[in-house]
């Protein structure tokens, strides 16, 4: 087992390894601490940066139950494409994606999948609904805006939007804070080891992986690596 004699040389090796990905992510409030804020998941370090998220994420559905099936796809996918031309108006963006998420456009709306709904001759397509979270502006204003743009857009048909879940966050690149998080993590093992004296040196592990993060908050996120350190004699 290797021991780091100084912070400088892994943290810089360490931000060297992985170059940052300009990806959009979804925050889930299931994957936040038990232990911050009421919200439940697994833990996370004890060094994290916490900041304000880039989107309040809404997921929406639109269901249509015209029983000619080419109809009622037709329906669905005009509401879609309405949904699409509103957007800018009322200040929201449209997106679509699991787990890392890309904009709804009118160029690749018609890629959307369409599954059947619990009800006979019934269809649903869904995608997300983005709010940027300006400054000062909380999850109550960000879901007033995103209720507002649903009521305007008009039902095509038998097609009905609707809200699917609870609202949530997405993070823009979160492998941009690797820096700023690395940072906070050499400073808070520097301090620590100072404590026990000149003799005692630092061992980190985990600042080789990805950022990752969890919600902090109705409009917060944590940001962390999943690192540890310990205090050794120096060799």
């Amino acid at each position: 087992m290797r021991i780091i004699r100084t912070l400088t040389a892994v943290l810089l090796m360490a931000a060297s390894i992985l170059p940052a990905s300009a990806q959009e992510v979804v925050v889930s409030a299931t994957r936040a601490s038990a232990n911050r804020d009421g919200f439940q998941g697994t833990s996370i370090p004890i060094v994290t940066l916490r900041r304000t998220a880039d989107f309040a994420v809404q997921r929406v559905a639109i269901t249509g139950d015209t029983r000619d099936e080419a109809l009622r796809r037709k329906e669905i996918f005009a509401m879609v494409k309405s949904a699409i031309e509103r957007a800018g108006q009322h200040g929201v963006e449209l997106a679509t994606g699991d787990y890392v998420v890309e904009p709804l456009t009118l160029a690749n709306y018609g890629n959307l999948a369409v599954k059947r709904d619990s009800r006979p001759d019934s269809e649903r397509t869904g995608f997300i609904i983005k709010v940027k979270l300006e400054p000062g502006m909380d999850a109550r204003a960000a879901l007033d805006r995103v209720t507002k743009f649903i009521k305007a857009v008009p039902p095509t048909g038998r097609a009905q939007i609707e809200k699917s879940g609870d609202m949530t966050l997405s993070v823009l690149d979160p492998d941009q804070y690797r820096e700023t998080i690395i940072a906070m993590i050499a400073a808070d093992a520097r301090t620590t080891a100072a404590r026990f004296g000149p003799d005692y040196g630092v061992e980190v592990r985990g600042l080789d992986r990805p950022v990752e993060w969890s919600r902090a908050s109705l409009t917060e996120v944590f940001l962390y690596l999943p690192a540890a350190y310990v205090i050794r004699p120096k060799q």
